[in-house]
This record gives structure tokens, sequence and C-alpha cells, in this order.
């Protein structure tokens, strides 16, 4: 807790970001840090509510509700409304190996979960966590801390995004040698490649953690694909145990006529291809440009999102995004209740600054896609759309229809695809005959994290599916202790 009744003193604050206008000039960071003592006010209301849902990480209607890898959120905000800054930090670390990550990018369950949430703006959890890791760096509390011992014993750890990155530091901590493979040209998966500069910033955040794990005795070897450039049998017999974390990169596609068209990329393509750009200062051979270009991107979740500042930052002409679903209402509805995730409607970065360009939201709800059309050269020209509604069928589960006579014509030279991910590629799964679940994920308990093949362990999006990325966090610091008790007999990683 913060004051006993800061509540009632207080009202919410939250750091000022750079207007959309400015901050769409560059692929800077628009984050603008809020000062020490406004930091500290806001840790004040925190309230003694006896029930801090906030750090329980449950599943509620299959969503989450508080942090999932538990973080200490009353005792770290309690410490930064004493002023006790260093020791805040330390015990953010305690069960988060990169709030830098998730202090960013996360989107905040511990607030929708917060009690003081239920009749007030509740308290500013994820802007209090960035401001104690970022205050850590600054002071130059944040060192490499490399094992006192090793136990001779090597894990391969398959991919270099949060799950993996969290298994790695584990492994790492409890004295085994870490190798990480990644099969891009630079390590941190979604981190570095998923998620667009101007939310995570590759360099000054990315690659600074990335480089004190490399202190700490952590192995990166990129541009290496398991099954591919290197046989998963090598990984068997070099190493004591192997943590698969290669995510969900199984993009779902849109099977409508006009898909083959010339234009038409998943967002993952144009995400990365971007971000590769910035980071080699030149654009690649794959980059994809949405300058000039009258742009429709089919999705409305975050990677949605990501393509519609990207786009913008490009110069688009004009730019739609389709969402199926209804508009989210303004305030809780009756069957989404605290401490539930808020299932209400937002301005994210992206649509607020396509806002300050077009003068509204981009987002066309309840509208689908049924065909897109070419011009004479097989390249994409429009995308026809329609209104849909959502009904019941025989079986009870709500079906779109069609609205008749809402069909629109929307001009289109580039069309991004945005509607989340079906799974894990599946040919480093069928290579290792690991077994599958029924939505072809690497079958794994939750909790023991250990596949078909003893030793070795799967966690992340490839095991449970698309998720958040403080999931990714929860379940690589699981498979790393699951892991550590297989090689060792025992273990102390929490």
């Amino acid at each position: 807790m913060g004051k006993p009744t800061g509540f009632l003193e207080y009202t919410r604050e939250i750091p000022q970001e750079l207007s959309p206008g400015d901050r769409l000039r560059n692929w800077d960071e628009f984050h603008v840090t809020m000062p020490d003592k406004q930091v500290e006010t806001q840790g004040a209301r925190c309230m003694d509510c006896g029930t801090p849902f906030c750090h329980t990480g449950s599943l509620i209607s299959g969503m989450a509700s508080g942090c999932p890898i538990n973080n200490l959120i009353p005792e770290f905000n309690d410490l930064v409304y004493r002023g006790l800054w260093r020791e805040a930090l330390d015990r953010l670390h305690k069960t988060n190996n990169f709030p830098e990550f998730t202090g960013r990018v996360c989107p905040a369950p511990c607030e929708g979960s917060c009690v003081l949430g239920i009749n007030n703006p509740p308290v500013t959890i994820k802007n209090i966590e960035y401001s104690i890791i970022e205050k850590g760096w600054q002071e130059g509390w944040v060192t490499p801390e490399p094992p006192a011992k090793r136990t001779g014993k090597k894990v391969a750890v398959v991919g270099s995004g949060p799950a993996g990155l969290a298994a790695a530091a584990q492994l790492n901590k409890a004295g085994h040698w870490v190798t990480v493979y990644e099969r891009e040209d630079r390590p941190g998966g979604l981190l570095m490649y998923g998620i667009p500069n101007m939310k995570l910033d590759k360099e000054e955040v990315v690659l600074r953690r990335l480089n004190v794990l490399e202190a700490e005795g952590v192995t990166f070897v990129c541009n290496t694909e398991i099954g591919k450039d290197l046989p998963p049998e090598t990984l068997l017999k070099d190493y004591d145990a192997v943590v698969l974390c290669t995510g969900a990169t199984k993009p779902r596609d849109l099977a409508i006529e006009g898909r083959e068209l010339e234009g038409i990329h998943f967002a993952m393509e144009f995400l990365t291809a971007n971000t590769k750009a910035i980071l080699n200062k030149t654009p690649g051979p794959d980059f994809i440009s949405a300058k000039d270009k009258d742009v429709v991107i089919i999705g409305g979740g975050d990677t949605g999102t990501d393509c519609v500042g990207t786009s913008l930052r490009h110069g688009c002409r004009s730019l739609v995004q389709l969402e199926i679903m209804p508009k989210p209402p303004e305030e809780r509805a009756a069957n989404n209740p605290w401490p539930e995730w808020p299932k209400v409607y937002k301005m994210d970065y992206g649509q607020e600054e396509a806002a300050a360009v077009y003068g509204h939201d981009p987002r066309s709800y309840l509208t689908t896609a049924t065909k897109i059309e070419g011009d004479d050269q097989g390249r994409v020209k429009a995308v026809h759309t329609v209104d849909v509604r959502w009904e019941k069928d025989g079986q009870g589960r709500f079906i779109p229809q069609q609205v008749p006579g809402t069909e629109q014509v929307r001009p289109a030279q580039l069309v991004l695809l945005a509607m989340g991910f079906l799974g894990p590629e599946s040919q480093l799964l069928d290579a290792m005959q690991l077994d599958k679940d029924a939505r072809g994920n690497i079958k794994a308990e939750y909790g023991q994290y250990e596949t078909s093949i003893p030793g070795v362990f799967a966690a992340g999006d490839c095991r449970r599916g698309q998720s958040l990325v403080v999931w990714a966090f929860n379940e690589g610091r699981g498979a790393a202790k699951a892991c550590d008790l297989y090689l060792m007999g025992e273990t102390d990683l929490p």
C-alpha cells in the first residue's frame, strides 16, 4: 500500500506523451518520463485494500485479471511512495526479469483489477513500473550479475522472444550454460521485430537488456533456424535439456476472392521489414511502403494498431481499419464486472494519430471484407466490404451475418492482414515428432512444461497459443524452473 488516505487525496495522473503530430515525424518512443515526485504521489494512491487483485494473475472469463507474473505491486507502490526507489527495483526484479518491456507494451491487466478502480480511476501501476526500471537504468543500478557457480549443464533455448529470454535469464541464474538460437539476424523475437520502434525502442531498450544477458553468460546464436540450419538431433545430443519458445507465428489468412493479388501482405511481414529498415538505416529488399497509398488494415487488435501507426509514418494517403467485432461500450457492461479485464472502448496510439491526421478513428466496426479487386496488372485496387450483425445459429453460436444494402468499395493499393495467429509453425514440431494439442500447439502441461520428449520443454505462445508478452514471461520463468528441477533434482528458482 501507499498512503492510507492517498486514494482520497490524490487524483490519477499519467505521464504526458508527445502530440500525435509531433510523434509522426519519426520512429522515436513518444513516452515522456514523469518526475519522481509525481510518481511517488501516484504510488501513494495504492489503497490498503486487503485483497490486492492486482497481483493475483487469475484467468477470469478467459482473460487475465491481475498480473500474470505476480508482481508485488502493493509493495513496490509503497516503496516508491516512500522514495525507496532502489528497494522498489529489487522488489520488481524478484518477479519480472524485464520490467522495461512490460512497462511499455503490457496492456496492464493489473490496473483492470485494481480495487480502487471499482469506483475511481485505478492506480497508475504500469507507469510506476516503467518509472522504477528506467530510474534503475539511469542510476546504474541495473548491472550484469553472472552466477557465482556453474553447474556444468548445458541448455539450448530455441527462440529469443519474451518466453525464450525469460527462460534463458532464469536458467543462467541457476548456473547452467545457456545458448539461445534465433532464426532472425538479431535476437529479441517479437520484442525486436513484432513491436514497432515507437512503442519499444530496439537499440536503447531491447539491446540494452540483451547486452546485460550476454555479459551474464547467455550466448545468442542468430541466423540459425532449428530444423533447417541445424538439425534438432544436434540439440538433443549436444545439450542436457532444450526449451522450445518458438512463438505462435502462423498468421490467420483471409480466404476471399482476390487474395492472390499483389499488394496484400501479412501484418508481420510489413512490421518486420520496417523495423529492419530502421535498424539498418536503409530499406531492404522485403520493405513494404505505405507512402501515398490507400491502406486497408483487416483486424482491429494491437497488431492492426501497429500497422496504423507505421502506415501513417510512411505517409499513406488514406487509411481504414476493419474490425468485425462491435464497438466496445464506453463503460463496463453489466456482463463484464470488476475484476475482469475491462472490455471498453479506447483509442490506442495508432488510432489517436490517425484521428489527428484524418479527423476520426480509422476503425470501421462490424465490417468484414468480401472481395479484393485488382487492376489489369494484378495489383490490388480496392477492398469490397459489408456490414455484419452477430446472430445465434442453431447450436447457439454467434455467427456474423451480412447486412444487405451496406456494401462498400474502398480504394486500396496496400492491404495488411492483422487477424491474429493460429499457433506455432509445424515444421520443427513435426521434425521432432512432438505431441500437439487440438489447436496444433506443443502439448505440455501448464506448470510442468515438459513435452512428449523427456528433457524437452515448451513455453510461451507455442504452448499456450497467441497471448500477452507478460504471459510469455510467466511461462518462460516456469519452464526454466521445471527444466532446472529436471537437471538438478531440485530447484531454487522462483
